[in-house]
């Protein structure tokens, strides 16, 4: 099985920006930790109050595109889509 695994942050602007991802947060973690093939998700404030750390791993490719696919069309998605995400993927045998 080829897992993928996401690390990195979320990264707010501003006050606004981070009451946006607070409003929307709760709801996009329990949606994605409902997804099949999604082994584990965490998104957890860091000690910089605009800043988020995430931590995403997924059974296969096809389970993290599926992932990508519900998120564009989401609340979520489009409530912070112009938030800065500083992520890196990491593709390889889980």
């Amino acid at each position: 099985m080829t897992e993928v695994v996401i690390a990195g942050f979320l990264v707010c602007a501003n006050a606004e920006e981070a009451d946006t991802v607070e409003r929307h947060l709760m709801r996009h973690v329990d949606l994605t930790r409902a997804e099949p093939g999604c082994l584990s998700f965490d998104v957890d404030r860091t000690g910089d109050p605009l800043i988020w750390r995430v931590d995403e791993r997924f059974v296969d490719e096809a389970a993290f595109a599926f992932h990508q696919q519900r998120v564009a069309d989401s609340e979520w998605g489009r409530a912070t889509a112009g938030i800065e995400r500083r992520y890196s993927a990491t593709i390889g045998e889980g």
